[in-house]
């Protein structure tokens, strides 16, 4: 029985869906691998969160982080390092990881809100960061603390968080202007 034209253009916006978070999934995972030495070593893999809801809206963008996550979960090195699996989400800084699902499921309730305004994109960012941080930094003092004594708040800020909102700062500004380039030319 052949597809009616509706069913078939379902179904080409599915596979089109799939090919486009499986392309950001790629790009969180080499955004990943990309370490920049410092003396705490940077990885882009908040510049491919960002880029990934900024640029193929809240719902895809969303889905992509979590199937990243998910994959890296598993035990595909897709995090940083080329490493993989449960352990490294348990581990001091997978809460970071985790952290990146709260950057996403923010940007697209904002943009369900509020819509895709320049100022709303940036407002989200900066609230899922945050977000992102006070996970990371709690996840890592209760991982550090059981396995080494216990670390104060501040002492964990300096360590995971205060070296990196300059870079994660460049990181979303970058993925703005990305996005503003690439967006009109995603489908919807």
């Amino acid at each position: 029985m052949p597809q009616s034209p509706q069913s078939r253009t379902k179904t080409h916006k599915r596979i089109l869906d799939m090919a486009l978070i499986a392309l950001f999934v790629a790009v969180m995972a080499v955004c990943a691998w990309i370490s920049i030495p410092a003396p705490v070593d940077f990885t882009l893999q908040t510049f491919a969160v960002f880029s990934a809801v900024l640029i193929l809206g809240g719902r895809r963008g969303t889905i992509a982080v979590l199937v990243y996550i998910i994959l890296g979960a598993i035990g595909i090195p897709v995090f940083a390092h080329f490493t993989g699996g449960f352990g490294i989400i348990l581990g001091s800084t997978g809460g970071y990881i985790v952290g990146f699902l709260c950057i996403s499921l923010i940007m697209w309730l904002f943009e369900k809100l509020l819509g895709q305004k320049l100022w709303v994109r940036i407002v989200s960012m900066l609230l899922g960061l945050l977000l992102c941080y006070a996970f990371g930094t709690a996840w890592y003092m209760i991982v550090y603390s059981s396995a080494s004594g216990p670390i104060g708040l501040m002492t964990a800020l300096v360590w995971c968080v205060f070296p990196f909102i300059p870079i994660d700062l460049a990181k979303m500004a970058l993925a703005i202007v990305i996005s503003q380039i690439l967006r009109p030319h995603v489908p919807v």
